[in-house]
């Protein structure tokens, strides 16, 4: 078991000092040597054929036979905002725990549970609930559960939501992070979990917090929160030391006002509904399309040269022939260095220089 500080959540933004590294195994994630502890390729070594699943209801067998008849499972339950670098680390020791024969499930909720309790505010998250599918899937989990929340369902105390949400999933084996807390006013803990394990024939693993070094060497912990807090400052490449990979922006291409056209530049618009989206500024960053992939200059802003208001995604594909400013057609778009703020340029002339030096400075970015 892993030491717990069950009086820090993960509310908290503020960098790490501490330079104390994670106890967790070593090998990388395809990120360098920003962190350790977990395999490029676990996705790709558990997606094997599984036996054929056998059909248990709780509401007709006891809650031990229900157990029995799906051992081997292994269950993890959180937020999963993102699927970073730590969520791939709960992952792997959930897929050590149940075996290349046995299941991992993981649970997530939506809407997120920040929204339920503030209702009005801004739903502002790293992925979408399909994108984190996705991910959660690529890592090897055999079936995500979405468990759809209100405030009800939040205020129900830590005993009802182990009989409600843990016991009826099977698991032999609960795997979490130190900091996992669940029921009304997060009164139970990873030492909740522990005693009602014992009560009820399952058991916990408690894995220690990863963390990682930013480009200034500094040791952080992964967490959704500290991924928010680096985007927010327009630092995407320290975020995707974190993640395990670049941050993303993917949708279908809609209107724009075909600005960049009128200057020699076309973009292609994506909307970051319900993103959190990196903060204002010109990226580098890597476009993906149907016709293959290319460099690209990314500029997020209100368009302050146009004395615009809205916040847009804007993303010029370097050295393709499409039609960038139409709309309909699928693009995503990976970021991967800050290249300098949005700036309110004297005329639209200045601002068509200025995007030239962009793109040839978007152009000549090596990604690794």
């Amino acid at each position: 078991m892993c030491s717990r500080n069950h009086g820090t959540t993960s509310s908290d933004v503020a960098r790490s000092e501490s330079t104390t590294r994670s106890t967790t195994s070593t090998a990388s994630f395809g990120v360098g040597d920003a962190v350790e502890s977990v395999p490029a390729d676990i996705g790709a070594r558990y997606r094997t054929e599984r036996p054929e699943k056998r059909a248990c209801s709780p509401s007709s067998q006891s809650i031990g036979r229900y157990r029995r008849c799906v051992a081997n499972t292994a269950l993890t339950i959180g937020n999963f905002d993102g699927v970073h670098l730590g969520h791939a680390a709960l992952i792997l020791a959930a897929r050590q725990r149940a075996g290349l024969a046995g299941r991992v499930l993981a649970m997530t909720f939506d809407p997120p549970p920040a929204v339920v309790l503030t209702p009005g505010a801004p739903r502002r998250t790293l992925t979408t609930l399909p994108r984190r599918i996705e991910l959660l899937e690529s890592l090897g989990v055999d079936e995500v559960i979405v468990q759809t929340i209100d405030r009800d369902w939040l205020e129900q105390s830590a005993e009802d939501f182990i009989r409600g949400s843990v016991l009826p999933r099977g698991a032999s084996v609960i795997v979490e992070g130190p900091d996992f807390q669940f029921g009304k006013g997060r009164a139970g803990n990873i030492e909740t979990l522990v005693a009602a394990g014992k009560s009820h024939g399952f058991e916990v693993e408690c894995v220690p917090t990863l963390r990682a070094s930013l480009s200034n060497l500094e040791q952080v912990p992964v967490r959704s929160s500290q991924i928010r807090w680096l985007l927010m400052r327009g630092r995407v490449a320290d975020a995707a030391r974190l993640l395990g990979r670049p941050w993303r922006m993917e949708g279908t291409v809609n209107h724009g006002d075909r600005r960049g056209r009128e200057i020699g530049y076309p973009t292609a618009n994506l909307s970051g509904e319900n993103l959190l989206l990196p903060a204002d500024g010109v990226y580098a960053g890597t476009a993906i399309c149907g016709d293959g992939t290319f460099p690209a200059a990314v500029s997020i802003g209100s368009k302050p040269t146009f004395d615009g208001s809205l916040r847009v995604f804007e993303t010029h594909l370097i050295g393709w022939d499409g039609p960038q400013d139409q709309y309909g057609w699928y693009l995503k778009v990976d970021l991967h260095r800050w290249l300098r703020d949005q700036v309110a340029f004297e005329s639209p002339e200045m601002l068509r220089k200025q995007i030239a030096r962009d793109v040839e400075a978007a152009a000549s970015i090596e990604i690794a």
